[in-house]
Order: structure tokens, then sequence, then C-alpha cells
């Protein structure tokens, strides 16, 4: 089973609110036969086969075929659909089916998963933005389209003079989290940080009209330009009748467009491609139009070419095709953009403040390619945490793009928009995000709340710390610290090594809710698949999570475990068995088995101790949950004694317990715990194991809950003593 998708508060309360915060799931796909155990030896595109325009398309019509088998296989609804979207084939013949899913003809916001299958089409694993089948009362809404545009105009945070008519609003089920809801999905306009025709989405209760989430439509990197940045380079271009045109050939058809200061609201408007009779553009600075299209054009074909030697892909939809670009966007726009509505991708020409230079350096225009690349996998929501990785993915590729193009006069660092003449001399630093003063460089409870781009931070310094480890370096002529949350040290495993495993995990893996410990346990996954099991890599990924304050990492690989000591002779024979392992899950589930991902260091809720803690139940609907260890030994002198605590947060009232927790020892139940037991915080219950002494016995919790409201069973510090 997946790692459950859960709210931190009841519906009510989130939907009061208007917030919502969501966490991923966890990969349930075996490790990919692609290296064995400890063997680091590099894993050339991902681990993913090169495949031919022709040959994904094929690929996605037999997913599509399978879809209805895969969605039973899946326990999903019969009012559901699976539509796949992509396809990606391992070296060894298994597959990843990325789906998009619909319930009764309504696109299911969060509704995505990725299906794993071996190459004889068994399903391997799965992971799911939403677990389990969509449930919601009814699909007709109580407000009406024009209601739900007015409700969206009130609730819009990031746009000024917002305005939004009833075509703006689109009936959708929005299942990020446990309970889905009936909801409008609105497209909002205004003045925003996107310049005067900015766009947001936001997304409200069909019945109440309550915000649910929101979020802007322009995934932009947003600062001043520097001009002409990238100097004398060889350009890929199209001869016609009358010379030539930016238009890339073999980089799926690329073409440069002239957009001459259209607005922002239709930059299309008075576009033009870029053509002359001669096959010489620009002449190096900005008083040339053509000039901003040479960065433009060399940016997109280096980005293209770092996807297709990197990993295989071709383009950004890895069909083949390019995306079409715009330069001199709008009159004083301080931004470029992608934009997945018409996938594309649109460069402003900066302001005064900046002399007026075009923001099309070549870590920009990786960056913006690469949010196609996302919104073409992972999808991530650009929102909350999830909107952090978002951003933090086209950090990290836009700064790998760089590397890999080896120019001269722009070196690879890892810094971000370093030439577009930043006031403090750089966009933001990977190596240490928090020295802007407003990024953030480590994980806390808040930083789904955050602007995505300072959030980013937290995405960007772990991947900084993975490819490079930590201590001081000068890197492309720029000075870089490699300092940490935790004080740790440690050496990086490469940034190519880096790269594969972030594009496997984002490509494989991640869903559109993905947050950071699901970021985390993605790529951990794929370092797996890539490197090994017990490889450093892996083990090397954890130690930067943890850099970051996201999870611990896990036991080095090439520690030995110690020998157990000769134990010291006791006046009475201990039991056979062991001692209660791990019982504040700090080190995730080692000791123990569930029969749903329980075990967690989601936001969603605290632990009481450290970062992990077990939760249970929370679905709002039928469901049981099993938390167990076996073997564990009771000890054989003293008054023997279960001990734990428990946080209980419900839906329910009144003193009938609906929902339960038991606690059984062998089978026979010893306590229960139910709804009726909500407290506000961690109360320590205590369980009499007089009866046990002396012998081996295997712990149960067991969770059970009803059809109708939910209830949360938090667990930490398990101790038997």
């Amino acid at each position: 089973m997946n790692r459950k998708r859960a709210l931190a508060a009841a519906v009510a309360a989130a939907l009061a609110l208007g917030t919502v915060t969501v966490v991923a799931t966890q990969s349930t796909a075996a490790p990919r036969p692609t290296a064995a155990a400890g063997n680091s030896a590099a894993q050339p595109g991902a681990g993913f086969r090169a495949m031919t325009a022709d040959a994904r398309g094929e690929a996605i019509r037999t997913a599509d075929r399978n879809a209805a088998a895969t969605a039973r296989a899946l326990g999903l609804g019969p009012d559901e659909r699976l539509v796949a979207k992509d396809v990606l084939i391992d070296a060894d013949g298994s597959r990843h089916v990325r789906y998009d899913r619909t319930y009764k003809g309504l696109p299911v916001i969060g509704g995505d998963l990725v299906v794993h299958l071996a190459e004889d089409g068994t399903i391997t694993g799965s992971d799911l933005a939403h677990q389990g089948a969509i449930r919601i009362a009814g699909t007709t809404p109580k407000l009406t389209a024009t209601d739900a545009s007015a409700k969206a105009v009130k609730h819009a945070k990031h746009v000024k003079k917002a305005k939004a008519g009833s075509k703006d609003s689109t009936l959708v089920v929005y299942a990020v989290g446990k309970f889905p809801v009936l909801a409008y999905r609105s497209t909002v306009t205004g003045e925003g940080e996107a310049g005067p025709a900015s766009r947001q989405a936001v997304i409200v209760d069909a019945s109440s009209g309550a915000p649910l989430d929101q979020y802007e439509l322009h995934q932009s990197i947003t600062g001043t330009g520097n001009g002409v940045t990238v100097g004398q380079v060889s350009l890929e271009t199209t001869q016609t009748a009358g010379g030539y045109t930016l238009t890339d050939a073999a980089h799926g058809g690329t073409i440069v467009y002239d957009s001459y200061n259209s607005p922002q609201s239709n930059p299309r408007q008075n576009a033009r491609a870029f053509s002359k009779t001669t096959n010489s553009w620009g002449n190096g600075t900005s008083s040339s139009r053509e000039s901003a299209a040479v960065d433009a054009s060399y940016g997109l074909a280096k980005t293209w070419d770092y996807y297709k030697n990197s990993f295989n892909r071709s383009g950004i939809r890895n069909d083949g095709r390019g995306a079409p670009a715009y330069v001199h966007v709008d009159t004083g726009l301080l931004n470029a953009f992608y934009d997945d509505n018409c996938f594309c991708m649109y460069f402003g020409d900066g302001s005064s403040q900046n002399g007026n230079t075009p923001v099309t350096a070549l870590d920009v225009a990786g960056h913006e390619m690469s949010h196609g690349v996302t919104a073409a996998t992972a999808d991530l929501t650009y929102s909350g945490e999830s909107g952090g990785l978002n951003e933090a993915t086209s950090d990290i590729f836009g700064t790998m793009v760089e590397f890999s193009a080896d120019n001269t006069g722009d070196p690879g660092d890892y810094y971000i928009g370093e030439k577009l003449n930043m006031s403090g001399g750089y966009m933001r630093r990977m190596d240490n995000p928090a020295a802007d003063g407003r990024s953030l460089s480590c994980w806390n409870s808040s930083a789904g709340s955050v602007d995505v781009h300072l959030s980013s931070g937290i995405g960007n310094h772990f991947f900084y710390l993975a490819a490079e480890g930590t201590g001081a370096k000068t890197i492309g002529g720029r000075s870089h610290t490699g300092t940490t949350c935790n004080n740790d040290t440690f050496t990086g495993i490469g940034k190519d090594k880096a790269a594969a495993v972030w594009y496997r995990a984002l490509s494989t893996y991640m869903t559109s809710t993905t947050n950071y410990a699901g970021a985390r346990t993605a790529t951990l996954q794929a370092a797996a698949d890539l490197y090994g099991t017990n490889s450093q890599e892996r083990y090397l990924v954890s130690k930067a999570w943890a850099a970051v304050s996201v999870g611990t990492a896990l036991p080095d690989p090439g520690t030995p475990t110690p020998s157990p000591s000769t134990p010291t002779p006791s006046p009475t024979t201990p039991p056979s068995g062991n001692a209660l392992a791990n019982g504040g899950f700090e080190q995730g589930t080692s000791g123990w088995t569930q029969s749903d991902s329980i075990i967690t260091n989601s936001s969603l809720q605290t632990a009481r101790d450290g970062s992990w803690y077990a939760w249970m139940m929370g679905y709002g609907a039928d469901a049981v949950e099993s938390l167990s260890q076996s073997n564990i030994a009771v000890p054989s002198t003293g008054t023997p004694k279960l001990t734990f605590w428990l946080k209980v947060s419900t839906q329910e009232s009144g003193s009938t317990a609906y929902d339960t927790l038991k606690i059984n020892v062998n089978g026979t139940t010893l306590a229960t715990h139910s709804n009726a037991d909500a407290s506000s915080g961690y109360v320590q219950k205590t369980v009499d194991l007089s009866a046990y002494k002396g012998q081996t016995v295997k712990l149960e919790f067991a969770g059970t809950e009803d059809t109708y409201l939910s209830t949360i069973f938090l667990l930490d510090g398990i101790a038997i003593g």
C-alpha cells in the first residue's frame, strides 16, 4: 500500500481555514534490478531506455487499453477512469505508467498516479497522489459557476483587481488529502507578480465556496536581465526561399518569435518569427532585437541536449516536439515564464532597473523549459511544499544545463540568475539559500505556507549537498559554502549522479502532491534503483536530506554491524526474543510491520519526540489498519508494562466508540481507545504485561474506522519495560 494522503485537520476545519497541505505517497515499487546492492556504477539515462515518438505513442496507447484493468487492480471505484499520460521503460523492460484520473467524467485534482510493472505486465507497485477510490456525496454542486467565480475573486490573494467570469470556473473533484470534495477550479486574472495580466488558479468548495487552494499559473523565474549573456555561439536555423528563420529543426522544430512587445495578456498578438536574408543574428547587445533571440534559441537547444544526453528524453513532453519561445514580451517585464496551456515560453526585456536588458540567461532558459518537463511528469502542484519542489526542480536542472553547456562566458555554478545583474549578484543560491535573507535552507513546519520561490531553497540546498557535500569550494569562479542544518559533514556523490536520482524520482515516483518528506522517499527509491539499496549513493542522499532537516540519515552501509557483546548472566533466565525496537520510529519502519504506510515524518501532524511517529486511521470511511512487532521479550522480573504516547483527534462527537484502536498482545486485546478519548495533545498510556512475564510476544495496534467521520490515532514513544 502507499503512504496515506491526509489532511492535518478534519475536513470542516480545513475548509474553514482555507489552507490544505498535503503529504506525498510512499513508493511501493520493488527496487529495480538495474543495480545490485552496493553496486555504485553510473546508470545512463537514469535507467530509462531511449524511445522514438512512435514507440512512446504506442506504449501510451497500450497503457490506455489496459487502464480499466489497472483501475480495478488498484481498487478504484466503478465511476473512475484512468487516462494514460506517459510511459517510461527501464533498461530491463520494466515500465512506469503515469495516469491522470477522472470521476464521473470530472477531472480529479490530486488523482494522478504512477503504476510500476514488470516486463511481463505484472504490477509490482504504485504511487498515488490520492490513495484508494474516490468517494464524494454527489456531483451536483450547490454553487453555480458564476457563484464559484465570484467566490474565487474574493479569495484570490496573489492578484489585485481580480476578475473571473462563469466560463472561467470548471467543476472538478479536489482529492488532495484523504477527503475528496466536489469543487470548482477558477482562473482569476489581475495585476500580480507576473505582470498586469497575471493568472491565478483558485479552487473553492462547490457547496460552501470555501477556498481549498490557490496558486499562480505562470511558473516563472522573476528577476532582472543582463543583456546578452552567452556570447558568440552557433545556432541551428532553417533556410527558406527568402533567407533564414530561427527555427531549430534539430531540436523538435523549436521556433523563436519576436512578440513585438505584445501585452502579457496576449503575448502572441503581434508576434512574428525571426527571419532575415543572412544567417548572422544579433550584435551582442540589447540594441538588436535578435540578440535576445540568440540567447533564447541557444538556451533552449542546450536544455534539449542536456535532457536527451542525460536521460534519453526527447523534448519537454518526450515526444520530439519543440516548444515555441517568445522574446520581447510586454514592456518593462522583469520576468520569464513557461505556460503549459500553450506549451510555450515567454521572456521579458527587463526594465530601467537593469538597463532594459532581456531576461534570457542560460539557466533561465533551462529553468523555464524544466517547468514543462515537470508538468509532463509529476506535474507538481504550484502551491505548498509541492510548489517549492516544482521551483527547486527547475533550479536544479537549469543549473545542470549551465554545467552541461560548458560555456566559457557563463561557467557552471550553483547560483541562479547570476548573469541577470541582480542587486545582490544572484536570484538564489543553492549552496546557501538563506543568504538572501528570505529563502529557506532548512525544512520547518511552515515550509508549505511560504512563497514557492522561497521554499524551493530546501530542495536546492539538498541537491547541492547531495552533489558536492559540505565545506567551502570555488565552483565556476564563485564561492560556495556547503553548510548544513545539523552540523554534519560528508562528501557528495557528484552532480551528475545527484541529477540522475532527482530525474528518476521526478519522472517515476513523485506525484502532483508530493511534499518534501515524499521527495525524500522518492529519491531514496530512485537511488536504490540506480546504484543499489546498500550503496554509498543512497546513504549520502539520506545524509543530504537529514542535513536540510528532512528525515534522518540511513545507517552507513560501509560500517559493519557491531557484534553483540556477551550478556551478563542474570539470576533469572531471560525470555528468548528481542527488546522492542525503534519505539520512537526515528529509524523509520525498522522493526515494524505495517498494513499501510503508517509510520511517517509528515508535517501534517507532529511527533511527540523527534520527527517520526505512527499515524493510524483518519479516512472517514470503512477502514482497518495494523501496526505490529513480533518476537518481543517481556522482562521476566518486576512488573513489566507497555507504555506509549497517544493523541486522538476526531470529527465524531459524544461518548460512543465509533472508531477504535485496540492494543493486542498475542492476539488478546488488553486495551481499547476510541474517538471518545480525543485529546488536545499526547497522553501517556500504560498496559500491564504481568501475565506475559518472561514470554516472547507479538504486539499489535489494530485500528478500525466506521463509514462516517474520521478519527486519527497518533502513536509515539512505545516501550516495554
